[in-house]
């Protein structure tokens, strides 16, 4: 393999061991224990700057519960699978798949009926607005206490961050009646809506966690699709992620001044 292959190759392959890994809902540091590794290394692995030998491959593998082959299948998409019940028996499919927890997809739900209860009769607030509130409650969240709320997978796109989990969940989400799909128009788009038929489950919640949902909401939920779309588009995570790739969470402790929540003046003299 050339040179400029083996670097394309290991800038796949680190995308893909931290997609999989957000997709976990793991930390560095918990992925690193897991496989054996410091923290730096495994930030150099997925960000090309360190190869992956044999044995570590293997390792990852086993943590991901995936074979090594699909592992190094690169040029296969990734595929979000919901994880049912916990004593659910699981088929070892040669496809490669994201697996979200039960507790994610939970979370998720409240999260997304909490906002729609809130916001999601404005006339603004369309699928597109949605999901670029749903990243500002993750990564705002994650920057203030450093702990995920969701930990959605967030995708960069034309239009701004994307959930990769958001297809499935909404799917079910109708399927068992929480929601109603419905199309309208807005300034000559289509826009397609959610109707909330039930209040969120605030037993899921946690007092921290609704009142930063509720912050974002005041700042951002006036805005229409493009505008969130072009205000998320300045955010440094979405910046300095390339186009269709997870969007690290870590990244968020390198924001501008004019996106960042934490004063991390106190943060640092906080015991």
């Amino acid at each position: 393999m050339d040179k400029s292959k083996k670097s394309e190759f290991q800038k796949s392959l680190g995308q893909r061991i931290k997609a999989l890994r957000e997709a976990s809902d793991l930390s560095q540091e918990e992925l690193a224990e897991r496989v054996g590794l410091h923290r730096v290394a495994l930030t150099q692995i997925e960000n090309a700057q360190r190869e992956v030998n044999a044995e570590e491959l293997v390792r990852f593998s086993k943590v991901f519960e995936i074979s090594t082959d699909v592992l190094l299948d690169l040029q296969k998409d990734i595929e979000v699978i919901l994880e049912e019940k916990k004593d659910a028996k699981k088929k070892q499919i040669p496809e490669m798949r994201i697996s979200v927890p039960e507790i994610k997809v939970d979370k998720f739900k409240e999260v997304l009926l909490y906002i729609l209860n809130r916001v999601g009769s404005r006339p603004n607030v369309g699928e597109t607005v949605i999901w670029k509130l749903l990243y500002f409650v993750d990564f705002d969240f994650y920057e203030k206490y450093e702990e995920h709320l969701i930990g959605a997978t967030y995708i960069k796109n034309k239009f701004g961050p994307t959930p990769v989990e958001s297809a499935k969940i909404l799917s079910k989400m109708v399927e068992s009646g929480d929601i109603t799909p419905i199309k309208s128009q807005r300034a000559g788009y289509d826009q397609k809506k959610y109707i909330p038929n039930r209040e969120p489950d605030l037993s899921n919640l946690k007092g921290n966690e609704i009142k930063l949902i509720d912050e974002v909401l005041e700042r951002l939920s006036h805005m229409g699709a493009r505008q969130i779309s072009e205000y998320s588009h300045g955010d440094i995570p979405w910046v300095t992620t390339e186009e269709q790739v997870p969007i690290d969470y870590e990244s968020v402790f390198y924001r501008t001044p004019q996106y960042s929540v934490r004063d991390y003046g106190d943060a640092e003299g906080a015991v």
